[in-house]
This record gives structure tokens, C-alpha cells and sequence, in this order.
């Protein structure tokens, strides 16, 4: 069994300020992102007369393009031997097309912009992730992707409820509240540029000619698609959180408050981030990671047994504490197995099977969902959780997964 790491205790005033910056970064980008999309497809059915196919394809599009992106902007930035540009890059194309979306005057131009935002959140989102751990030492390195985590998750509760707020201050002026999200994306667009500085490629590190090719793919290693592996089949007990939405509206929740579903879950995701982290860089991550994963077990229970208001707030909260301590921990364990100048095609690769992962979740969840109710569709979910952590627990110390090397 992999030996316990004790290192010397530190705070959040050891985080790298570049990493403090990319937290700062992903929150501001994703607080303007959210307040867009909290409210799009409203905006779209009731102001623009679309329909609820034509808004599942806007965003089944939009997800699918963002996934794509990320292999090849991760090879890229491997093969530059730079991250930061190509990161700041996808944030101003994000920022861009904020104003697109008060000054659509048709669907047509929303497609564009949300086009538009996806392939720069597919742009951005491996080549930030490997900058973090090229900026983030290694002793630290569970610390620094739990606080960008929850830097990132406090984005996506504070977007939707500026949204909601902002919609009662206007009169439910979804052009007005747009408008505003502008702001949060050029913000974010700044402090990538000007508060983040890239480190120097380390002396002698091999040169990546094609990042992509079989042999470096090989050149991953074991351990780091051992990682994917359990990520990518944990990913199928994790499917949308929209089914924890439709779980508490069936429990009796009204339909103006069912957004408090999900503002308490990643209250507790990015909570539980941070401190997480933290403990993962003490002890063994695999039994950080593993813990999470029972704890998500917890969670599907809770769901499926007790569809009471008490029941499903207990299953939301085990959520959002899963999401916290598992997340940012598989990023870190990503950082850890793959080699230094491969990173952001090993993140590349771990965004795109786990957004594919995440899409034949939800269909399936969706399917069982309308075939045998939504208990089934949360004990399927603890079925695919059991199987992830039977796969982790098969793997800790056989491999180098988890452990970290001495200081």
C-alpha cells in the first residue's frame, strides 16, 4: 500500500499567484457565462418562439464542439511549448461573443455566438489545466486544482443568481441582463493577460513533435490511462445535475425555486474543493478519490429512497460534497501521471472522453428515467460509482497513482 505523505502544513498564501490569478480567471469567465446561460433558452422559447428541439440541438452542438476542441488545443500547446497565449486566446473569444447575444436579431446569430463561446471554452480549458500544474509545485498540487476548483464552482452559483437578480431589477429584461454579462467576460480576458505569468519551459525538456501520434500517445503511461479509465466510467455514475432538478421538482419543489438546487449544490462543491485538495496532498489521493466515490453512492441512495424535500436536500448536499472531492482530485492525479511535456494533450484527452462519458450518461439516465422512474435511473448511477471504485481500488499500489514523489 502506498506510503502516507507527510509534508509541512501551509495556507492558502503558498498558492502560486498564477494560479490564484487562473481561479480568478475561470470564476469571472464563468459567472458571465452562466448569467448567458441560465437564461438563454428561456430567451429563446418565450422571446424568439424557437423550440425545445431546436434548443437541444443549440446545446447539444455547443457541448460537443467544447469537447472536440480541447484534444487539439492541448496537443497545441504542447507542440508550442506554451500554454498561456492559447488559453488567453479561448478567453477572448468567449468574451467576444458576449455582445452577440443582446444584439441577436435572430436564432441564427445565437447559434453563432454560443458556437463561437464553446470553441473558446474548448480552447482554453487544457491548456489552463496544464498551466496550473506547470505553475503549481508538486507537494502542492492537489491544494492549487482544489482552489481553482472552487473558485471556478463560485462562478457558477453567483452567474445565475446575478441573473435572477438582475431579472427582477429590470423587469425581466433579458437584453439588459446580457448586456451585463459582458462585463465578468473582458475582466477575465485581462487578468489572464496581464496577472498571469507563464513559467520558463523547464532546461531539457524533451520537445513534442506530435503530440497526437500513437507513440506519444504511449508515452502517456499506464498509470495515466489507468486514471482516464476510472475518470471516464466515474463520469457515467455522474450524469447531469438537471436530473437533481427534475428530482426535486417531483418532490414537491415549485418551479421558481428549483434553481436553489443547484446555487446549494455547488455551494458545497466549492466548499469542499479546496480543503480536499489540501488533504489529498497529505495522504494518498486514491483514498481521497475513493471516499468521493462513496460518497456519490451515498448521494444516489438518498435519491432514489428518500424522495422527500429532506431527502432530496440530503442527496443534493452529498452531491455537491462528491463534486468537491473528486473533481479537482482527478485533474491533479492527471497532472500527476502524465509527463511535463505532455500535459495539455493528456488533459486534452481526459476532457474529451469524460464529456463523451458524460453525454451517454445522461441519455441513458434520461431513458431510465421514462422507462423504470427516477429511482432507477440514481441506483444505476451507485451501480457505475461501485464499478469506478472497484477499478481504483484494483489499481492503488500497483501503480504510482496517488503517490507523489519526495519534495
Amino acid at each position: 500500500m502506498p506510503e502516507a505523505r507527510t509534508r509541512p502544513a501551509h495556507s492558502l498564501r503558498d498558492i502560486p499567484g498564477g494560479v490564484w490569478a487562473l481561479g480568478f480567471v475561470s470564476m469571472l469567465m464563468d459567472i458571465s457565462s452562466e448569467m448567458v446561460h441560465a437564461l438563454l433558452p428561456i430567451y429563446l422559447v418565450t422571446v424568439l418562439g424557437t423550440s425545445m428541439v431546436t434548443v437541444g440541438v443549440i446545446e447539444g452542438i455547443a457541448e460537443a464542439t467544447a469537447s472536440i476542441t480541447k484534444i487539439f488545443s492541448g496537443a497545441l500547446s504542447d507542440w508550442l511549448g506554451r500554454r498561456k497565449w492559447l488559453a488567453a486566446l479561448g478567453y477572448g473569444l468567449a468574451a467576444l461573443t458576449r455582445p452577440m447575444f443582446p444584439l441577436a436579431p435572430t436564432v441564427g446569430w445565437l447559434v453563432a455566438a454560443r458556437f463561437i463561446d464553446r470553441v473558446g471554452k474548448g480552447i482554453r480549458g487544457a491548456p489552463r489545466d496544464a498551466l496550473v500544474a506547470d505553475l503549481a509545485p508538486a507537494h502542492l498540487r492537489g491544494a492549487s486544482f482544489g482552489l481553482r476548483q472552487s473558485l471556478d464552482t463560485v462562478g457558477a452559483f453567483a452567474g445565475p443568481l446575478l441573473a435572477i437578480g438582475l431579472m427582477w431589477l429590470t423587469a425581466d429584461n433579458f437584453k439588459a441582463v446580457f448586456w451585463f454579462a459582458v462585463v465578468p467576460g473582458f475582466l477575465s480576458l485581462a487578468l489572464i493577460i496581464f496577472a498571469v505569468r507563464e513559467p520558463d519551459r523547464p532546461a531539457g525538456l524533451r520537445k513534442v513533435r506530435n503530440p497526437i501520434s500513437l507513440s506519444e500517445i504511449r508515452n502517456l503511461g499506464a498509470a495515466y490511462w489507468w486514471v482516464v479509465a476510472i475518470a471516464t466510467v466515474f463520469t457515467l455514475a455522474r450524469f447531469s445535475e438537471a436530473f437533481l432538478i427534475l428530482r426535486a421538482h417531483g418532490a414537491g419543489v415549485p418551479l421558481t425555486l428549483v434553481p436553489v438546487v443547484l446555487v446549494l449544490m455547488n455551494v458545497v462543491y466549492a466548499l469542499a474543493a479546496y480543503p480536499a485538495g489540501v488533504l489529498s496532498d497529505r495522504i494518498n489521493r486514491v483514498n481521497v478519490l475513493a471516499f468521493g466515490i462513496v460518497v456519490l453512492i451515498a448521494a444516489d441512495i438518498a435519491l432514489a429512497l428518500l424522495p422527500s424535500l429532506t431527502g432530496v436536500a440530503l442527496g443534493v448536499v452529498l452531491w455537491g460534497l462528491h463534486m468537491g472531492m473528486t473533481q479537482g482530485l482527478l485533474a491533479t492525479l492527471v497532472a500527476d501521471t502524465a509527463p511535463p511535456e505532455l500535459r495539455g494533450t493528456a488533459f486534452g484527452f481526459f476532457n474529451l472522453l469524460g464529456g463523451l462519458a458524460m453525454l451517454a450518461a445522461s441519455v441513458m439516465a434520461g431513458a431510465l428515467w421514462d422507462r423504470a422512474g427516477p429511482e432507477a435511473t440514481f441506483f444505476a448511477g451507485a451501480g457505475f460509482a461501485l464499478v469506478a471504485l472497484a477499478g481504483l481500488l484494483a489499481v492503488r499500489g500497483r501503480t504510482k497513482i496517488g503517490r507523489i514523489e519526495p519534495k
